[in-house]
């Protein structure tokens, strides 16, 4: 499969994916699209971290287009407005150099630090403009992508982003006392939790803000439309613990729905393995019945009027772009340097970044 064909990292390449991740109807079903803004998107987002200062100038130069972070987001947000996707794609890296911090601080045992950016994460969610100067650059580059975001849909779009995320936030905090303590969460407490560390409605949200239109509760929460946004995020939240199992067992983390199903069902390594692509595999077919049952529900809402149209269209875009998920999140896995753990000089130690004790000043 080749990669991006304006790639600026490499020349078009066939992926090799591993016999025990392929998924061939992933392959075959869910045909690879991508945001004609993608070079353009990349490029500014390598020019943001450094501007944020989200990661040192020479981790970027050498890592940011390998990690294809904008790759994911061009390859999930289809048809948005050129500044929604860069305020997405600029937002989604930031999430992951926070991902980084927050296991930085768990492996250097600093929760002070950690407690403190907590507290100003929530804090600048609420009042981002009052953020944007902060002297610890992931919540001032949290700000500044809050503030962008915020423009887009009505207040009452802002709302619900915002009470979700401060969900994800206590989420980490539960996961960093979890790895602290060696606590493995049971399969369905750690299935609860996933949902809220991987944000499955924040990037569900971010739908509504690429096709332009806040859609109404009714539709948002109609069982049809629910299940489909639901699935494709169960499938990326899994298939990331598919990808990342032996490096976490390895690293003694205490997340992953394999190392659940280890603790608590008694399951082998094999049959843990077996069983996680069991539910991707699910998931996957599921979709494939929710996504016709979601279009249906668009045909439905065209009852002959202009805002009944609008809102048909707006649904249409959401749904697609929740099957471009599928696709998006399983290349990404195999080519961003994020999980070519078998590279790094030191297992434990990702070389994108920033070992230093950020946040401790």
């Amino acid at each position: 499969m080749p990669a991006f064909p304006h790639s600026t990292t490499s020349s078009p390449t066939a992926i090799a994916v591993p016999p025990s991740l392929s998924l061939p109807v992933i392959e075959a079903a869910f045909p690879r699209q991508v945001h004609p803004y993608w070079p353009r998107l990349q490029e500014k987002t390598r020019t943001w971290l450094l501007e944020k200062r989200l990661m040192p100038a020479d981790k970027v130069e050498e890592y940011a287009d390998g990690l294809c972070y904008t790759d994911l987001m061009a390859g999930y947000y289809v048809g948005a407005a050129d500044e929604v996707l860069q305020a997405i794609a600029d937002y989604s890296a930031w999430f992951f150099v926070w991902d980084d911090r927050h296991d930085r601080d768990i492996v250097h045992g600093r929760p002070a630090a950690w407690r403190r950016l907590r507290f100003r994460l929530h804090a600048a969610l609420d009042s981002p403009r009052d953020h944007l100067h902060h002297e610890d650059p992931l919540v001032a580059g949290f700000a500044d992508s809050m503030v962008r975001l915020y423009s887009f849909l009505p207040r009452t779009w802002n709302a619900r982003f915002a009470r979700h995320f401060h969900e994800v936030i206590e989420a980490y905090d539960r996961e960093f006392r979890n790895r602290v303590e060696g606590i493995v969460p049971t399969v369905e407490e750690y299935l609860a939790l996933r949902r809220r560390t991987f944000a499955h409605w924040i990037w569900t949200d971010l739908l509504e803000a690429g096709a332009g239109c806040e859609l109404p509760e009714p539709v948002r929460s109609h069982p049809a439309y629910r299940r489909a946004a639901l699935l494709s995020q169960e499938f990326a939240a899994w298939y990331n613990d598919l990808c990342s199992l032996p490096k976490e067992i390895a690293g003694d983390e205490v997340h992953n729905l394999g190392i659940s199903l280890i603790k608590h069902e008694g399951l082998t390594l094999e049959e843990a393995v077996a069983e996680i692509r069991r539910r991707v595999e699910e998931c996957i077919a599921e979709f494939l019945v929710a996504e016709q049952d979601a279009l249906r529900l668009s045909d439905e809402l065209a009852d002959g009027t202009v805002h009944g149209k609008e809102l048909s269209a707006a649904v249409q875009v959401c749904v697609r772009n929740m099957r471009n998920w599928f696709s998006a999140v399983y290349w990404f896995h195999h080519e961003s340097g994020r999980y070519r753990v078998d590279s790094w000089d030191d297992r434990s130690t990702p070389p994108y970044v920033d070992n230093e004790a950020a946040g401790e000043k």
